[in-house]
């Protein structure tokens, strides 16, 4: 179900977008001259669309689950940069707002109060229902006064009703009629909805998200251990098993029938365990770029991997076994230096990696001219 409601001319209705998912790199970053410069110090150099993109990366790693993250667009933003969603009913049900201000300084009341007329008037205006928490989002984040107000949330909504009621410049594009029902609406809201988020709690969060690396060119987190093979194929592994039995019963057709034939087997069936070891331990580094590197860095690797072994793949060769042999000797001669993932790979995950690419059907061990 799609969320993306279409801008009305008339109505000035908010537009929702997809944030467009960061691009895996499969290749490194460049090395430049002189000492690293800090991730605080990067930020300040982005681009406002660039720093809601940042924002983004960020909520997924906030320890609510939100279901859709949105970016506002169309003819207004109605005061919502970034929208966060805990259900499926997005902006009719529980969601937060975070309101990205990329500024030289710190932001100010005077920054501030023209975004809170605009939510409240969103919700005036039926576009949405308040959220639970509206968030100021600034590098250099909020000054002193606001600050001060945002912690005091009663003296926050006596502050915002004073300057509605001075009708300042920010008030002058809003009908009377709808300035009396932003009152209204004021008056009865609770103002702890209201924060200011500072860049260094948003930089501890982020480093626990898979964009951290990428981003700002650090190491990779650890690599856990691989667990323990299991000692009988789960039904995920049906594929990829099948084609090694098929080796092992082109091989030896009377004691390679089946897996079970094939693990009681003297030769064949340490080569079975090591193979499932090494699925498994792709698998575990498949896991492990689910979380700490952008989506698609592993399937960038599968592709190049696959890339450096399908003409050995479709080559002649004796037998199945044969060009199993070729193919895991070939993958640990690819040249795959340009990958992210390699420095916390092994062997073993290049020769898994080859099941795995087996197990969706992308190569097969015997063929029928053989």
């Amino acid at each position: 179900m799609s969320l993306a409601t279409q801008p009305n001319a008339s109505s000035g209705a908010p537009e929702l977008i997809d944030f467009p998912v960061p691009v895996a790199s499969d290749s490194p970053a460049p090395a430049l001259p002189g000492a690293p410069v800090p991730p605080a110090h990067r930020i300040y150099f982005y681009s406002p669309d660039e720093w809601e993109v940042f924002i983004t990366e960020w909520a997924t790693g906030v320890a609510v689950l939100y279901r859709q993250i949105k970016q506002l667009g169309g003819s207004g933003d109605r005061g919502v940069d970034v929208a966060a969603f805990k259900t499926d009913r997005g902006l009719e049900d529980a969601w937060d707002c975070f309101q990205a201000k990329h500024y030289d300084g710190s932001l100010t009341m005077s920054d501030a109060f023209p975004e809170m007329l605009k939510i409240f008037h969103g919700v005036v205006d039926a576009f949405y229902r308040l959220p639970d928490r509206y968030v100021f989002v600034a590098p250099k984040g909020c000054g002193p006064t606001l600050n001060r107000l945002l912690s005091k949330p009663t003296e926050l909504r006596k502050k915002f009703l004073e300057l509605l009621d001075a009708r300042g410049p920010a008030t002058r594009q809003y009908d009377e009629q709808t300035l009396q029902s932003i009152r209204l609406l004021a008056e009865s809201s609770d103002f702890s909805i209201f924060r200011s988020l500072e860049l260094n709690e948003m930089l501890d969060t982020h480093r626990k998200t898979s964009y951290y690396s990428a981003r700002f060119g650090t190491s990779l987190p650890a690599r856990p251990p691989v667990g323990q093979t299991p000692e009988t194929p789960s039904a995920g592994e049906a594929t990829y098993v099948k084609k090694l039995v098929d080796v092992y019963n082109e091989s030896d057709p009377v004691s390679c029938s089946d897996v079970g034939s094939v693990a009681a087997h003297a030769k064949h069936g340490p080569h079975l365990q090591r193979q499932r070891e090494a699925f498994y331990s792709a698998e575990a580094l498949r896991l492990y770029a689910r979380d700490s590197v952008p989506d698609g860095t592993y399937e960038l690797l599968q592709d190049d991997v696959h890339t450096g072994v399908i003409d050995t793949v479709e080559a002649n060769h004796p037998s199945g076994l044969d060009r199993l042999r070729a193919v895991l000797t070939q993958s640990g001669q690819l040249d795959l230096s340009a990958h992210t993932l390699i420095s916390m790979s092994n062997l073993k995950d290049r020769q898994g990696i080859c099941h795995q690419l087996a197990n969706s059907d992308k190569l097969t061990w015997v063929t029928t001219d053989e």
